[in-house]
């Protein structure tokens, strides 16, 4: 067996079983490029309509005519036949002599993939803003007295020693952000600001 024929052989075996890796998804042909009349050698998911025997395309034909072709061609924009547009990336296999001998062509239907990329784009759509923020985590009572001590902090005061209308609006604030709905967070409240509870339903209001 000839080095070419070798060559042939193995590659042979990696079409194949690429193909059959995405069957109806991607065609994978071998070209033989010492043969551009009956170039292709083998095809596996024959998206094109191709068989074995068929002539090179016109990139085969290239190659053979330019040992200065690009060895790999990836991930260009290519055609079926029926209109169906695919991603297809060319190997050429040169020999010890650095002479072409085959290509190894891949060419991906991403028709089906763009349907399915336009179906997710809608399917992850949003409308606009809701009118407040939301977390979708439940409350801490630990994250209660963040928000307090944070509120505090930026203002250069400790909660208890903030102004009767600043307790009033961090009240009211972590009523918006739906601590309230914690168990205990009224006598937290009242333990952090130094306030009776009345004070905190008063600021409910």
């Amino acid at each position: 067996m000839t080095e070419d024929e070798l060559l042939l052989r193995e590659a042979e075996k990696i079409a194949h079983a690429v193909g059959r890796m995405f069957p109806g998804l991607c065609e994978v042909v071998l070209h033989d490029l010492r043969d551009p009349d009956h170039a292709v050698r083998a095809i596996e998911g024959a998206l094109s309509g191709r068989a074995v025997g068929d002539p090179a395309t016109e990139l085969g034909l290239a190659r053979i005519a330019d040992a200065g072709f690009p060895d790999v061609l990836q991930n260009y924009p290519n055609r079926f036949p029926d209109g169906r547009q695919a991603k297809s990336t060319s190997i050429g296999i040169r020999n010890s002599g650095g002479e072409y001998v085959a290509a190894l062509c891949l060419n991906l239907d991403v028709s089906l993939l763009g349907a399915a990329a336009h179906a997710l784009t809608r399917l992850a759509g949003t409308d606009g803003p809701a009118p407040l923020a939301e977390s979708l985590h439940a409350r801490t009572g630990d994250e209660l007295r963040a928000l307090v001590e944070d509120y505090a902090a930026d203002r250069g005061h400790t909660p208890r020693s903030l102004a009767a209308a600043a307790k009033k609006d961090v009240v009211r604030l972590a009523k918006e952000r739906g601590f309230l709905e914690l168990k205990n967070a009224v006598p937290a409240l009242t333990d952090l600001l130094g306030i009776s509870r009345a004070t905190v339903y008063n600021y409910l209001r």
